[in-house]
């Protein structure tokens, strides 16, 4: 069985994250939020429940401690450019000694940071107006960031065990629904009909 959450290619992610511009304060927060989301595979919900002190070190590198549901707090390694994009963000924002603030915060009419915890539907819309800015599917959702995550790790060697891990799936055929690395052997294969 398939998810039916759309799922980015590792290029078109990749097409997305680069298109953010990074000279603002939303670009750096938006960047850092779809990071989160897609290296660590976090739902939207326990992304932005995060708060600053969320994000700490660990043996020298940084660690996300994600909000799941239930209250159940899970504990994931950073990978670099997620702690890249979290570290500009936090800088850039001013907001790293406030530990027990949000960390992905609303954006007030003044362009400036609130102190407001953003909501799944601004990380909605955000997600749409970032696809939307270089051309990718309107149908992708905030979902898609995990799903697309799982995918680029599977499809690059990475075992459905530790993808389940890594996700906070209780079971494996979870995390089998997000990924997608048969539909380009599917795609591969179809086009072998040379007529």
């Amino acid at each position: 069985m398939k998810g039916k959450t759309p799922v980015l290619s590792a290029d078109e992610a990749r097409q997305l994250l680069d298109g953010i511009e990074t000279s603002t304060i939303i670009g750096l927060r938006d960047r850092a939020l779809i990071g989160v989301m897609v290296y660590s595979f976090a739902r939207v919900s326990a992304a932005l429940r995060m708060n600053v002190e969320d994000c700490f070190i660990q043996g020298r590198r940084m660690w996300f401690r994600l909000h799941e549901k239930g209250g159940k707090r899970h504990d994931v390694p950073a990978h670099h450019n997620a702690e890249d994009y979290i570290d500009a963000y936090v800088r850039a924002a001013g907001i790293g000694d406030d530990l027990k603030g949000p960390l992905f915060r609303t954006i007030g009419p003044d362009k400036r940071l609130t102190e407001r915890r953003m909501h799944r539907t601004d990380a909605l819309r955000m997600t749409k107006r970032r696809a939307k800015a270089v051309d990718l599917p309107s149908n992708i959702c905030c979902h898609t960031w995990r799903a697309t995550g799982i995918t680029a790790y599977l499809s690059n060697g990475g075992s459905l065990e530790h993808a389940m891990r890594i996700a906070a799936h209780a079971s494996a055929k979870t995390t089998k629904l997000y990924d997608r690395t048969s539909d380009e052997v599917s795609l591969d294969e179809i086009e072998r009909i040379v007529i």
